[in-house]
């Protein structure tokens, strides 16, 4: 019975970790979307803001990476 309750916490647990990578999403979208709106005020500039895009959209992926690493060693490590 106790092993049952651990196992469905570390499934509730993961799920909440999953959370994280919806997060992740909403983050690489403001990114995105920063970038699109100031690349249509000025298009000159938007060429050399592109690899400046692709590290914030690295960095808000890497979050969504951790957090569902998270749910996989609480899924399978207990």
């Amino acid at each position: 019975m106790e092993e049952a309750i651990v196992t469905g916490l570390a499934y509730a647990g993961a799920g909440l970790a999953c959370t994280g990578m919806g997060g992740a999403a909403v983050g690489v979208g403001h990114v995105v979307g920063n970038y699109l709106a100031g690349a249509l005020r000025n298009p000159s500039a938007a060429a050399g803001q592109t690899a400046t895009m692709f590290i914030g959209i690295a960095f808000a992926e890497a979050l969504g990476i951790f957090s569902f690493l998270v749910a996989l060693l609480l899924m399978f490590a207990v």
